[in-house]
């Protein structure tokens, strides 16, 4: 039985469809609002607006659930991998064995960059940020590769290309502005294990391959893999709803996620770190200067804008935290001093209070830094993990029948009509 909602406008009244989600979310079909009503809503940032309708990923913020596909995020950290879980987003199912192997051949046959694309690396002053270079390089693939056709086969292998490219790319950028010589993909390596590789393995220090630190990235990866609509996804989708190809999509999801209020959350924590370290701030003073709202010193990694409990990938990220921590065989100061702190924020009641738990990008700046991936790769880190849920997104925007060129509507507080002025008559005035 269908629902409805009643609004009145002006003396007139509006039947509004309601519209209910698989988990119970309930929303109001606006559609037809302006058309009939000549209002619009007003809704900065979308926190109240449903743009879509989505099969891809379920997260309740109240309750701390995160499913892809409705798997929950602990079972698909506990004993899937990375590129299983990006099968499943973007095909809807998980793969069986013969399909999984045959993905995995694609993501190795696909490793090399073309040999044009190298020249690129070379043009970008030395300190170049990687989120900008790998943004311009994911966008630049579409001048080596055709557009997509309506082809499944020829459109996942276009998939496929990417998360294999990502990785390389991201690598290879590493590399090239240490100065180091490039590493290329091994085919008896898996993903994640190919991609340490490439990043730490030289001709003079062969890199050993720690399972531990490879199940660690593969459980980073899984866990940022998506998240629903968020900043770099909504950008993904509205690039996409005027169907330009994919590479350009994504390469405005990579600049989406490069902004400090997104991505480069854990890459704050980081910085917090260094500034606790260098000003010798003991953590009684930490707590207290961030409790006080006039003080302009931030605990990065606390609390979430959606998760109004303890974050669920946190959970799962903290126990790979203390799973590295302890093979660490050199002291570090500033994880020193991450470890301390939490344990004294947990401890705090107006951190209770709060609901400022730490979130996954505490426990992920840790176990990145950790590993020895340099803070301004972390974004590029994060970008390699969500892509999957990017490609799963476009596509079902793509086929969805609904969907229609993105093009919010404002409320214009401007001039009311102001006359050209011919510049003889002008004053500073007018």
């Amino acid at each position: 039985m269908e629902k409805f909602a009643k609004l009145v406008i002006d003396g007139k009244e509006l039947t509004l469809p309601i519209i209910e989600g698989s988990e119970g979310e309930k929303a109001l079909d606006i559609r037809r609002l302006r058309q009939e009503t000549g209002y619009i809503t007003f809704d900065p940032g979308y926190g109240n607006t449903g743009a879509c309708k989505s099969a891809i990923t379920y997260m309740n913020g109240e309750k701390g659930i995160l499913r892809y596909r409705g798997i929950p995020i602990e079972e698909l950290a506990e004993r899937s991998t990375f590129v299983e879980t990006a099968y499943l987003l973007i095909s809807g199912r998980l793969p069986t064995r013969e399909e999984l192997t045959r993905t995995s051949v694609y993501l190795n046959d696909f490793s090399p960059i073309h040999e044009n694309m190298k020249a690129f690396y070379g043009s970008y002053p030395p300190k170049s940020h990687p989120m900008g270079i790998l943004s311009a390089m994911i966008n630049a693939l579409r001048s080596f590769y055709p557009e997509l056709v309506d082809l499944d086969e020829e459109m996942n292998q276009t998939f496929l290309r990417l998360i294999s490219k990502i990785r390389t790319m991201s690598a290879m950028a590493y590399k090239i502005s240490r100065g180091h010589r490039v590493i290329y993909p091994r085919p008896d390596l898996c993903y994640c294990a190919n991609f340490l590789n490439m990043m730490f393995d030289s001709p003079v220090v062969p890199y050993h391959i720690d399972d531990d630190m490879v199940r660690a990235l593969n459980v980073f990866w899984i866990l940022h893999a998506d998240h629903e609509q968020n900043c770099s996804t909504t950008a993904v989708r509205a690039v996409g709803s005027s169907k330009v190809n994919i590479y350009a999509a994504v390469s405005a999801g990579i600049s989406a996620l490069w902004g400090p209020l997104h991505g480069g959350a854990n890459q704050a924590v980081i910085h917090m770190l260094e500034k606790i370290h260098k000003d010798g701030m003991s953590f009684d003073e930490c707590i207290s200067r961030a409790r006080d709202k006039n003080d302009g010193f931030k605990l990065m990694g606390f609390g979430h804008r959606v998760y109004k409990t303890y974050d669920p990938r946190a959970k799962i990220m903290k126990k790979m935290c203390d799973i590295i921590l302890g093979k660490a065989t050199r002291k570090d100061p500033l994880l020193d001093i991450a470890r301390r702190l939490e344990e004294r924020a947990l401890e705090d009641n107006y951190f209770k209070e709060k609901n400022l738990y730490p979130n996954v990008d505490f426990y992920s700046g840790i176990v990145l830094r950790a590993m020895g991936i340099p803070t301004n790769m972390f974004t590029v880190m994060f970008a390699i993990g969500r892509l999957p849920g990017w490609i799963a997104q476009w596509k079902e925007d793509l086929g969805d029948p609904e969907m229609k060129l993105c093009r919010p509507r404002q409320i214009y507080t401007g001039h009311e009509i102001n006359h050209y002025v011919p510049l003889d008559e002008r004053t500073e005035e007018s």
